[in-house]
């Protein structure tokens, strides 16, 4: 099958491109790099001609209130006119464990548009919901320190690894259509305080990390519900441990 990969050439869809590619099906990496525009529409439906199934992993370039809801708005748009267009039959998106909980964070609520734009068109579609990748606890503590103290949250939520949201978004990607949603988290919930702790001291940053209830995340204030999935999700294959144990080597 020809599959199109929006958003292509990034952390996720260089993995799944490869994945993909693994099974011989015909995969386009598509992205700006590569001459395929969503915002401008510039090259779309070169891209998607013969296609059978699209995956969008798109990420917005702006984190900010308005440019971030404006991208996925543009981008969702115009990339589901082209699969129309084009009569493809599966459309798949990526997005995030807890979009729908979290109305203070601004990228939630433009995730949220994103995924409304999907559930009303007339493509069959599967929606992903990953949990926070471990990729992330970096730009997480960073964003939450203050010289050398990083005040987070102690509520739970359930990281996942990059290399198994890959594997799970070609599962769906070659599955049929649930026109519906998927969660996927990974194999073991932490508190986001502890968290950070482990990735400072498996990195050897002598930061200090404070567990403070009232610590936004992102904006938003978090409980025990906010970041981890529902009941029976998807659980990823990978440990924190044995992932920090990669960083090390």
């Amino acid at each position: 099958m020809k599959i199109v990969i929006i958003g292509g050439t990034g952390l996720i869809g260089t993995k799944l491109a490869s994945k993909l590619r693994q099974k011989s099906h015909e995969v386009i990496a598509a992205s700006p790099s590569t001459g395929v525009n969503t915002i401008t529409g510039e090259g779309l439906d070169r891209a998607l001609s013969g296609a059978e199934i699209v995956v969008d992993v798109t990420n917005s370039p702006s984190f900010e209130d308005r440019a971030v809801l404006k991208f996925f708005e543009t981008s969702g748009r115009n990339l589901l006119a082209a699969e129309a267009a084009a009569s493809v039959r599966h459309h798949v998106a990526l997005s995030v464990v807890g979009v729908d909980r979290l109305s203070e964070n601004g990228y939630f609520r433009a995730k949220l548009v994103q995924e409304s734009l999907i559930k009303a068109s007339k493509i069959s579609y599967t929606i992903l919901r990953a949990t926070q990748f471990f990729e992330f606890v970096g730009g997480i503590i960073d964003s939450s320190a203050d010289g050398q103290i990083v005040r987070l949250s102690p509520a739970l939520f359930q990281p996942v690894a990059s290399d198994d949201v890959a594997a799970a978004l070609a599962d769906v990607t070659l599955g049929v259509p649930v026109n519906g949603i998927v969660e996927l988290a990974g194999p073991e919930p932490f508190s986001l305080d502890d968290f950070a702790r482990q990735y400072l001291t498996a990195t050897k940053d002598p930061r200090k990390v404070v567990a403070d209830i009232h610590a936004r995340y992102f904006g938003a204030e978090l409980d025990d519900r906010s970041l981890t999935p529902g009941q029976n999700p998807r659980l990823g294959a990978v440990r924190f441990e044995d992932w920090l144990a990669g960083l090390r080597q």
